[in-house]
């Protein structure tokens, strides 16, 4: 009897062995947290990229396409210069490029010419940090010192800096206090000088909102920081290739344009020279098409990069001391109105840059405006484009912040 109970817990140990190492034994169903794990493991999303689909031959929209058309005449007699998309329920049902992607040589805009994003580029910076967030590679309720051991804020938190809410001072402005304003500096420089010169916050960490450049440089290097990879390289490999965003890169003053590129120019067509502030990503310095703008848009419709829970988490409002409508997530700002509704977009503006990008996710309409000759007109275009689309006379406030 000693000896069958002896054999019979040696079966069972054996059993329970086997099941927990057989990966047939039934799916995991927690995944664990990986912010203790060095390196980054994940392969990029397998995703399926169709071409656009259009609708403009049905009498309602080429109606609509009639009047954007008289629409951006105006626009262009008035000095923009630039290209247009706008989605409707999944479908393209307008796109138009206007003028010079290169004014001296007289290269027209086209669907390959890609326009500096400016401070759109957030959106992607953000959608990274989440990705981490996601997968388990990083909690953002953590301060950032736990991913840059030798940040000089010890209390501002990962979401802090994707809400505006940290209080860092915007390297924009001090930056040029230490540097030569016409020669570009790396995001790990401006650390450098962050940790050097140590300014003052503006602020208490989540006291309040306060847009501000340096929490989207600071969220690009945590991005480098956590998956052992160049910001720019992460980006092309997860993020734009997996999306069929092939007109899509980060900028390098270093590396220079690529040939298919704009070129950015002042109001007067002279060209936009680059400064020190051009080196840093992660707060602008995305480079995309109008065509690929609307591939991102849809890409969260379809849930191809980010979850349900991870959007609405995006899209959550995180400031509440001023009244109004107008509020800011996680990389996006938003008008969030008493009826429920909610508009997500971004504006962006950099050099000569003017860029716009509307998002009515209730409708899944949007509108994207890339602009690469200087002029804010770009800024009041979406009221006039969604009182056409709607056939309304009175569009919801929007918004000219970039």
């Amino acid at each position: 009897m000693h000896r069958f109970s002896n054999s019979y817990i040696v079966v069972i140990f054996l059993f329970i062995v086997f099941i927990a190492c057989n990966p047939a034994a039934g799916p995991v169903t927690a995944k664990t947290a990986k912010t203790n794990e060095p390196g980054f493991h994940e392969s990029p999303i397998m995703s399926t990229v169709a071409p656009l689909v259009y609708d403009t031959t049905n009498p309602q929209v080429r109606t609509i396409i009639e009047q954007l058309d008289k629409f951006y005449g105006a626009q262009v007699r008035a000095g923009f210069n630039g290209s247009v998309l706008l989605g409707y329920k999944g479908h393209v049902i307008y796109e138009r490029y206007f003028g010079y992607a290169n004014k001296e040589q007289k290269v027209p805009l086209s669907p390959e010419n890609g326009v500096q994003l400016a401070s759109i580029s957030k959106t992607f910076t953000g959608a990274a940090i989440l990705y981490l967030y996601q997968h388990k590679y990083l909690d953002i309720d953590k301060p950032v010192t736990d991913y840059i051991k030798e940040f000089p804020y010890p209390g501002v938190t990962v979401k802090m800096c994707l809400c505006h809410r940290s209080g860092l001072p915007d390297y924009t402005k001090w930056v040029p206090d230490h540097h030569n304003e016409s020669t570009p500096i790396s995001n790990e420089e401006m650390l450098a000088m962050m940790i050097k010169y140590h300014p003052g916050l503006a602020f208490r960490p989540n006291s309040r909102f306060t847009y501000c450049n340096t929490n989207f440089a600071v969220l690009a290097m945590i991005v480098e920081r956590v998956t052992e990879m160049k910001f720019p390289d992460f980006m092309q490999k997860y993020i734009f290739k997996p999306l069929g965003m092939t007109h899509t890169f980060i900028y390098s003053p270093w590396a220079g344009l690529p040939a298919n590129a704009t070129i950015s120019y002042k109001y007067n067509w002279r060209r936009e020279p680059d400064m020190f502030a051009d080196g840093v990503y992660g707060d602008k310095g995305v480079y995309s098409t109008v065509e690929d703008m609307y591939r991102w848009d849809q890409s969260f419709y379809e849930n191809k990069l980010l979850s349900n829970e991870t959007i609405e988490l995006a899209y959550g409002p995180c400031s509440f001391e001023k009244k109004g409508i107008k509020n800011y997530g996680l990389g996006w700002r938003m008008l969030c109105f008493p009826d429920g509704n909610k508009i997500i977009y971004h504006n962006g503006w950099w050099h000569g840059n003017n860029t716009s990008f509307y998002r009515f996710i209730k409708d899944n309409f949007t509108i994207v405006v890339l602009g690469n000759k200087y002029t804010t007109n770009i800024y009041r275009q979406a009221p006039s484009i969604v009182n056409i689309v709607k056939g309304t006379n009175n569009s919801q406030e929007l918004d000219s912040d970039d």
